[in-house]
């Protein structure tokens, strides 16, 4: 259903070599101030970009970007994949609603925030 979603960054060389290796994936365009990260054009990607109004790259408050983890180990696993790659923490792997939703937060090194999951 979703086709990409586009994350503000400060350092577009830092986003993209961050979110290639979160994911083990590559950019698959370049159009210097935007950049989209993925395995294929055909799958949901992740476009880093420079704000097109030339304003600072700055986190929605409230917003958060979820990716699923594919079980609770695996979003266990990219919550700590990000965090070796400068992530902050923003909540370990846990449950949030028991027995039916797992999850873990991180920040990206621009602050945005993020979400790995699992629903049990």
């Amino acid at each position: 259903m979703i086709g990409y979603t586009t994350i503000g960054v400060k350092n577009m060389d830092a986003a993209k070599k961050f979110y290639c290796d979160l994911f083990d994936a590559e950019v698959l365009v370049d159009v210097g101030r935007l950049a989209m990260i993925g395995k294929s054009t055909d799958q949901p990607m992740v476009a880093v970009c420079e704000p097109h109004n030339g304003e600072a790259a700055s986190c929605g408050n409230g917003s958060m970007i979820a990716f699923p983890g594919g079980s609770q180990e695996g979003a266990a696993a990219m919550y700590h994949k990000a965090i070796s790659l400068g992530a902050t923490d923003d909540g370990e792997p846990g449950p949030r609603i028991p027995d039916v939703f797992y999850g873990a937060y991180v920040r990206d090194p621009d602050g945005n925030k993020l979400c790995f999951f699992d629903f049990s």
